[in-house]
């Protein structure tokens, strides 16, 4: 899957001139975290978060409520969004595996979706979290099955075997390594219109493999 088929089209742009409190309305009429702000031609200038919005404990303890109300209604977006230089972007093309590996190494929850310099998009954790979803296929029924397989050639291709001999249908597919065996992964598979005992009978007794984990998701 690529970012183009998760990311959030035509996501909501605010000018450089947006007063930050009507920022922070469209954020919270919208149930948004962030707002790319863009100059003419979507051309990107920075982006503001809900971190940016807020104001540091000292200040308010150093000001009244009108002083706060003041200083807030002066803020306009380009004085407290960060950067464009300083804004990790991604282009739609990018698969959504390096789209999380970008946010989990920067520790960012969103990448605007540049192409051609312009916003096309944005992908946020809530995106991902769904892309992920659909990939392990989580929305339909089916059979869940986590088998525990050696981290050698021949062995997926075990798996698959079983299920392509039974002509079952497969709507979710991931692995990941098995951190409490060395040379070993866990093969996560989705399986519809089988039983819980037809898929424990036939993938149990594959060679060197272990289910470790199976059940029906409905």
């Amino acid at each position: 899957m690529l970012v183009r088929d998760c990311m959030t089209r035509h996501p909501i742009l605010i000018s450089p001139k947006t007063p930050a409190a009507e920022a922070q309305r469209i954020m919270a009429e919208n149930r948004i975290r962030h707002l790319p702000v863009a100059g003419s031609g979507k051309r990107l200038l920075g982006l503001i978060t809900r971190q940016r919005l807020a104001m540091k404990p000292d200040d308010l303890a150093s000001l009244n409520v009108w002083e706060i109300t003041r200083r807030l209604s002066n803020l306009i977006a380009e004085k407290i969004m960060l950067p464009a230089a300083r804004v990790r972007t991604i282009e739609p093309e990018k698969t959504v595996e390096r789209a999380a590996s970008l946010m989990t190494d920067y520790r960012i929850g969103c990448l605007p979706v540049m192409e051609e310099n312009v916003v096309v998009g944005i992908i946020t954790e809530t995106d991902l979290l769904r892309a992920f979803q659909v990939m392990l296929g989580i929305q339909g029924e089916g059979v869940r099955v986590t088998v525990n397989m050696p981290d050698k050639r021949g062995e997926f291709a075990k798996l698959m075997r079983v299920i392509v001999d039974r002509n079952w249908g497969v709507v979710g597919v991931g692995t990941f390594p098995n951190a409490r065996r060395d040379g070993y992964y866990f093969a996560v598979v989705k399986i519809s219109n089988v039983t819980l005992d037809e898929v424990r009978d036939a993938i149990g007794g594959i060679e060197s493999q272990e289910i470790t984990d199976i059940r029906t998701i409905v």
